[in-house]
């Protein structure tokens, strides 16, 4: 039955409709002569509220509302890689060539092509028992991304009927199942609401890393496959270019990249640098293994609001395939001033600085939606989701709501730092105000497939690193050529692992991205330079001895100067250190 009733009052994104008893909570609605797309946020007997995910503007009092019968929910099927949406879905460069450069109301447009025919290979037999999550075949969606076409998760019993190879739309029947005595034609078209998570097995602990080619990130502070972390930071310190670092290279098989009420600049910065990027692996586009979800600060906000459930539940459909899935929400804080205007337009009760009491447990929601799981279907595939959400505090005052209670629900935490932003040092992490709480359950994996000794000389490095940070008071006091060489070497040896370690640059075509192998080997030569130069400073050799010799220029340059690709020539660089050592040590005698 499709309910049917009308408006009585409007409060930007915020609409009440009378004659809407029949209605339920979160159904989504079409609101006006226009059509706009909204959902059902609170229940009043005839009367209910609804927050609109389009402009507003001209709609009138006694307008229509009708009912869908369903939830707000996204189109899963062949076409979601490569494409860029908006918070709700629809197809941004569909929606430029109907209304042009401003979107105006469009009805009727769907999220997906439904005449677009994807080549649909087979892999299911006929006769065989199926249930939700089993494979039925294949599409190759682009030359990276093999989208399986999976089995809806309600759906159980025997396969009487699958097409052969072939051209189809995602709206032609593609299977049929036998289930209780009737037949479900299947095509590969599903829908799924936004705001319910998918279903999964078991959950599976997260062992392997989210390699992301950021030196500071794998090997400092890294995050899992199927992990969460935040990146707060105050305005202007390199949020959006470190998430746009991790979501080019990070080795995750699927990319979504959410742009949450962020700026349009920096969002036509994404559009336009992605599709010309090239995957480091593969030398394909990186835009063959993305979806942009783009919803920019001028877009309705309560869109932003719907655009990180969107993003979430495409991350879920790649992970019931079977894939790794990194999702890039930017920024959560928008999300969060998204939730609090339209708390305000609904009078709700505010709680601390102006946001709605659930704040905390829409975050929780949107973060446990992550993990390693073992998917449906047979097979015990596993797929993963890690979520990585910015948060910009206000002034960079991370005591501010949404950043700690980000901190409640995410195991990695990358502090930004505007001083170090400030100094052209990026990635700006700071390494004292950042934690992972991944180390030790991905030791295992840097161990077996890097080096045994990798947390070994990470934890060597940080301690040097740590007592740097104890002698900046004193240094400024009393200036650095006061202090006892053995001190004066480890202001040096810190100031190496800043510079040749920590500073990346995302513009030089080699240092933008280091593997865990060059990434190890460049940290192990740093820390064997500190134990030799401890060891020539204890015979008597003064620091300055050191800092002359070339090695230390040398070992300061590598990181632009020895490719992915030839990092033996590192093994070259660390022979040649210890014999320059050999040779400062001889002159002692």
């Amino acid at each position: 039955m499709i309910v049917k009733g009308s408006v009585i009052r409007v409060a930007g994104p915020v609409v009440e409709a009378n004659g809407m008893a029949q209605a339920v909570m979160h159904e989504m609605v079409e609101v006006g002569n226009n059509r706009l797309i909204g959902e059902i946020i609170r229940l009043e007997g005839e009367r209910a509220t609804i927050q609109v995910y389009q402009n507003t503007s001209g709609l009138k009092l006694d307008e229509p509302v009708l009912g869908t019968g369903s939830p707000l929910s996204v189109e899963l099927a062949p076409g979601i890689v490569g494409n860029v949406f908006d918070g709700i879905q629809r197809p941004l460069e569909e929606l430029k060539n109907l209304t042009g450069a401003f979107i105006k109301q469009t009805a009727g447009v769907t999220s997906l092509s439904r005449t677009k025919k994807w080549t649909f290979v087979p892999t299911a037999k006929v006769g065989t028992k199926l249930s939700g999550g089993d494979i039925l075949g294949t599409v190759q969606e682009t030359a990276l991304f093999e989208h399986r076409i999976l089995v809806p998760v309600n759906v159980k019993g025997k396969l009487v009927k699958i097409a052969p190879q072939g051209e189809y739309t995602i709206t032609e029947t593609i299977a049929t199942v036998e289930s209780d005595g009737s037949e479900i034609e299947l095509p590969m078209l599903q829908k799924w609401p936004v705001r319910e998570p998918r279903p999964h097995t078991r959950r599976l602990f997260a062992t392997s890393p989210l390699i992301t080619g950021q030196r500071v990130i794998d090997t400092f502070f890294p995050v899992a496959k199927g992990g969460s972390a935040a990146i707060p930071g105050p305005f202007g310190s390199g949020k959006t270019v470190t998430q746009q670092q991790l979501a080019k290279w990070s080795d995750a098989n699927i990319i979504i990249y959410v742009g949450c009420g962020e700026r349009g600049n920096e969002m036509v910065d994404v559009l336009d640098s992605f599709p010309k990027l090239i995957d480091p692996t593969t030398g394909h586009p990186l835009m063959e293994r993305t979806v942009l979800v783009a919803n920019t600060s001028n877009m309705p906000v309560s869109a932003r609001e719907a655009s990180i459930y969107t993003g979430i539940t495409l991350a879920e459909y790649f992970r019931d395939m079977g894939y790794a899935v990194a999702l890039m929400a930017d920024s959560t804080s928008r999300w969060a001033e998204a939730l609090r205007e339209v708390s305000g337009r609904l009078e709700e009760m505010p709680a601390e600085e102006g946001f709605p009491s659930y704040l905390p447990s829409r975050l929780a929601e949107f973060y446990e939606r992550t993990g390693v799981v073992e998917v449906l279907g047979s097979g015990k595939r596993v797929g993963s989701i890690c979520a990585i959400g910015a948060v910009s505090p206000p002034g960079g005052d991370f005591s501010e709501p949404v950043t700690q209670h980000t901190k409640r629900f995410t195991r990695v935490f990358w502090a930004l730092d505007a001083e170090l932003a400030a100094a052209r040092h990026y990635p700006s992490i700071n390494w004292m105000a950042s934690y992972s709480g991944y180390i030790q359950d991905l030791a295992g994996w840097w161990h077996k497939e890097v080096d045994k000794n990798w947390n070994s000389y990470r934890e060597e490095a940080m301690r040097i690193l740590q007592a740097e940070d104890d002698l900046k008071n004193i240094v400024k006091l009393v200036g650095p050529e006061a202090l006892p060489d053995k001190q004066r070497l480890i202001l040096e040896t810190a100031r190496i692992i800043r510079i040749a370690f920590l500073q990346q640059n995302a513009l030089d075509p080699i240092d933008t991205y280091s593997t865990p192998q060059k990434q190890f080997k460049m940290l192990k030569i740093i820390v064997d330079y500190h134990r030799l130069a401890d060891n020539v400073v204890g015979k008597g050799a003064p620091i300055s001895k050191v800092t002359e010799m070339p090695i230390t220029e040398e070992i300061l340059r590598m990181k632009t100067s020895i490719p992915n690709d030839k990092i033996e020539l590192i093994d070259d660089l660390e022979k040649r250190m210890y014999e320059s050592f050999a040779i400062l040590e001889a002159t002692l005698r």
